[in-house]
């Protein structure tokens, strides 16, 4: 048997011991620094070590959006997204990837949109629309409603649209790769996208 409290050969959940306080692997210990063996046999009390600032609890929802990239960052997503109250804020910019939040207004729409070298993915995580995409932006052949939990994949070269028909804004997050905005992007209405 072992110690209760040195840790298991591996990290899952079925190979942890028995949660306590001084437990490495207990969930209060997520994202804490300094979790290693002191030497005494037992870990550091999680509640007695401050949790630093740029690696937000993604149990909580978040105090401030900002954009936390290029760093190591991990958020609960769908509330994340459902707290946003702007048209659009970079969450995480990377070198390769970037997030953005997005709220679009009763009967408003994101605009006609096209991006020659990159992709775009989308998700709605509360609300309902329509998604128009074709080769030319006088000809969106293809059109889809979409509601919660839809995503939307828009190829590179596709002119795009996402309509809100609902009757409570639009929540969306949107992937863009390589990123499309400046790091630090903060749109509070769609006049300032503009």
């Amino acid at each position: 048997m072992y110690h209760r409290y040195k840790p298991y050969p591996c990290p899952y959940h079925c190979n942890r011991p028995t949660y306590h306080r001084g437990n490495r692997y207990h969930p209060d210990m997520y994202n804490y620094p300094n979790n290693i063996y002191d030497g005494y046999n037992r870990y550091p009390d999680p509640y007695q070590v401050e949790r630093p600032m740029c690696y937000p609890d993604p149990r909580r929802p978040l105090s401030k959006v900002r954009d936390y990239g290029p760093e190591p960052f991990v958020v609960n997503i769908e509330e994340a997204t459902k707290q946003n109250k702007t048209y659009r804020t970079a969450l995480w910019t990377g070198c390769y990837l970037q997030l953005t939040l997005m709220s679009i207004d009763v009967g408003d729409d994101i605009g006609l949109e096209l991006h020659e070298d990159h992709d775009q993915f989308i998700r709605i995580e509360e609300g309902q629309g329509i998604v128009k995409m074709g080769d030319r932006k006088d000809q969106l052949n293809f059109q889809r409603k979409v509601y919660d939990d839809y995503a939307i994949f828009i190829p590179a070269g596709k002119w795009h649209n996402l309509i809100n028909t609902g009757n409570r804004p639009l929540k969306l997050y949107s992937i863009y790769a390589p990123p499309e905005h400046p790091r630090g992007t903060v749109h509070v209405t769609k006049e300032d996208a503009k």
